[in-house]
């Protein structure tokens, strides 16, 4: 049965959410709190969602969010494509590790580095962009679309929507362009799955590591990797209660072994080169 759109939730207490953040002794609460830091600290990667639609009214409120994130010299080097047919999300999943999720959430968001529009408008003045041939303005194109992202994931989550990125078009970047009708200078980053999250998902708030480890201050301190080791203790002990065994350092490790991890990703530059967006 189809179920109605929802509600945001109501808010876990502050306190609660950094403790579920860190599970950290030394880092309980916050001195600062607003609704934002709580919606951010509440995040979670939904990959089980419910028999709902994604409203044309809820996109059109995520994209304006979206488009309120920063962009590099006002070049808004980015677009997305909303993808609700269910045979496109099957096609598209199958292209990405074929994650089960891709085909049940009613909405995957197809995030783009997109500087085609500049070559379009380029080929209408009648004049040359020499600097797209640059590795720097790839860049860009990908930082706007993340930095757009990220917003669009915080305002579903606020709708009371769950998300989950996607990086895995980027393991067959060729047939996800061809899939998604992308013209020269166009690359899809990756993408979003939203919907309404089921309940019934066993999935939480992830620790992360300790900001001992990733806040450095004037300069870079290799020696807080130090306090990694409990961070492993504490992330194993969330995996255990979802029913997995890991640590952070093992699957780390793993997926940065070789270039048969990436999964077809060590190939990026070539595509990149076969999409119009060269890297010198």
């Amino acid at each position: 049965m189809t179920q109605t759109a929802p509600t945001p939730a109501t808010p876990i207490g502050s306190a609660d959410l950094v403790g579920r953040r860190y599970r950290d002794p030394d880092l309980t609460s916050l001195a600062h709190r607003t609704p934002t830091i709580d919606q951010q600290l509440a995040h979670r990667s939904v990959r089980e969602f419910l028999d709902a639609p994604v409203t044309d009214a809820q996109l059109t409120s995520i994209v304006a969010a979206a488009q309120s994130a920063s962009t590099s010299s006002n070049l808004q080097a980015w677009s997305v494509i909303a993808v609700r047919d269910a045979d496109r999300r099957s096609r598209l999943a199958a292209l990405a590790g074929d994650q089960r999720f891709l085909r049940c959430a009613p909405l995957v968001l197809v995030w783009l580095a997109d500087l085609g529009r500049a070559a379009r408008l380029a080929a209408e003045h009648r004049t040359q962009l020499g600097a797209t041939d640059y590795l720097e303005t790839t860049i860009l194109g990908f930082v706007d679309a993340s930095l757009a992202a990220q917003n669009a994931a915080l305002a579903a989550e606020s709708l009371g929507l769950g998300t989950v990125f996607v990086g895995a078009f980027r393991n067959r970047p060729a047939e996800v362009a061809a899939e998604l009708g992308l013209p020269d200078h166009v690359f899809a980053t990756f993408g979003l799955a939203v919907g309404v999250p089921d309940p019934a998902e066993s999935a939480g708030i992830k620790p992360r590591l300790p900001q001992e480890v990733v806040l450095h201050r004037e300069t870079y301190d290799p020696a807080r990797d130090s306090a990694i080791a409990d961070y492993d203790v504490r992330l194993r002990g969330y995996n255990t209660e979802h029913g997995r065994d890991a640590d952070w350092t093992t699957p780390v490790l793993a997926r940065l072994a070789d270039r048969h991890s990436l999964k077809g990703r060590d190939q990026l530059r070539r595509h990149l080169e076969e999409r119009g967006l060269p890297s010198r």
